[in-house]
């Protein structure tokens, strides 16, 4: 009886430890407004201290804004409901062909050096450039830090864009990105709009210059799973590739239609 009121009292007392410490262990608490973003920045920038971010991206955090603009596209992304014609229309796929026909054409080398390197064929790089920034012309003017800060603060999504945000940290100490770098609403950046995680593992070089995107988008599909010369339309072996780089199954169906028709430079963008 006596060792039965030792042990209970022993795991009592190590519940009542581990309750004291869990608030620590997680003291940046998510919001859904902007009211408690910069109490988040303050808690959150001592756990990234603690974890060995430098001063120069926890000054660049201290920075950021909530930023309403990105809440509001992510509560808003209507356009990934859209049957496969619908959205084709939508994002301009009959451009994006004829003009990814003429790049492939007037930029064969580097697809060439890119197929050789990675095993990817130009249609589905060129088709994510196009669906992506309209081949570099569209690549949004948030502050990229303020859009994944917020991102991660928000309740929504916080344990995806919380590693997302200690990757551009680590990317800002390293002097890759800066607190100033611009990208698109959930924090994209570069001409194929890389996140940051994916900038550490598969970006190579300046992601605002077409040939370094292109290669890195290259070695992200190669990453997961491509295989040169093998087919890459829905059920064939590289479309698992492809559904690794956007979860959206239009999307997806989208790049393949459109990269068979660079590749093949026949038929309508709406033609399947």
């Amino acid at each position: 009886m006596i060792r039965g009121r030792t042990v209970a009292a022993a795991v009592f007392g190590a519940m009542t430890l581990l309750g004291c410490l869990a608030p620590a262990a997680h003291a940046a608490q998510c919001g859904s407004s902007s009211a408690g973003f910069e109490a988040w920045k303050r808690e959150f920038s001592a756990e990234a201290q603690g974890k060995g971010v430098g001063q120069t991206a926890l000054s660049a955090l201290m920075q950021t804004n909530y930023a309403s603009a990105t809440i509001a596209a992510d509560r808003g992304q209507r356009s990934f409901s859209l049957t496969l014609d619908q959205f084709l229309a939508k994002r301009g796929a009959t451009t994006i062909v004829a003009k990814g026909r003429q790049l492939k054409q007037s930029q064969a080398a580097l697809f060439t050096s890119i197929q050789q390197r990675y095993g990817v064929p130009p249609g589905p790089l060129i088709a994510i450039w196009g669906m992506e920034t309209g081949f570099g012309s569209q690549r949004g003017n948030q502050n990229m830090l303020s859009s994944i800060a917020t991102l991660a603060y928000d309740c929504r999504r916080p344990e995806f864009f919380t590693e997302q945000l200690y990757a551009a940290l680590k990317l800002i100490d390293r002097g890759t990105l800066s607190g100033a770098t611009r990208g698109s609403m959930h924090g994209e950046v570069g001409q194929t709009q890389f996140m940051p995680k994916n900038i550490l593992a598969y970006g190579t070089g300046n992601l605002e210059v077409a040939a370094n995107a292109l290669n890195s988008t290259a070695n992200f599909l190669k990453a997961h799973g491509w295989r040169a010369g093998a087919g890459y339309q829905p059920g064939e072996p590289n479309f698992a590739a492809i559904e690794a780089w956007n979860a959206a199954g239009v999307y997806q169906k989208a790049i393949a239609l459109m990269g068979r028709q660079i590749d093949e430079g026949g038929g309508t963008a709406a033609s399947r």
